[in-house]
């Protein structure tokens, strides 16, 4: 059973940084595809960023494209996401997910795509 803990949450300013982690627990963290959500009170999740199984491979939400960073370390079994310029609207809770141990379509943005979450980290950005 795979399980998925994230840390790295917290109240920042706005314009500030915060990183992410997210740690698998089992030895197959390369099979699966990997990606963060998030969801902000009173709308749905959404997916903010993925990482393909390799690293080499990202995907980007628009409203995150060049202020957030998704990578992974392999020998870690972690994903990151660094987030940079943080606005208000940036506010949510950020979950951690695995998408399709194999095959599935790039990049994975539906959330039937991911079969483990973790159980969310609460990032807040004051104005």
């Amino acid at each position: 059973q795979v399980q998925l803990v994230e840390s790295g949450g917290g109240l920042v300013q706005a314009g500030g940084s915060l990183r992410l982690s997210c740690a698998h627990s089992a030895g197959t963290f390369t099979i699966y595809p990997m990606g963060w959500f998030r969801q902000a009170p009173g709308k749905e999740r959404e997916l903010a960023a993925a990482v393909s199984r390799s690293g080499g491979s990202t995907y980007y939400a628009n409203s995150v494209k060049g202020r957030f960073t998704i990578s992974r370390d392999n020998a870690k079994n972690t994903v990151y996401l660094q987030m940079n310029s943080l606005k208000p609207e940036d506010t949510a809770v950020y979950y951690c997910a695995a998408g399709p141990p194999y095959g599935g379509t790039w990049p994975p943005v539906l959330e039937y795509e991911y079969n483990y979450w973790g159980q969310g980290t609460q990032v807040t950005v004051s104005s």
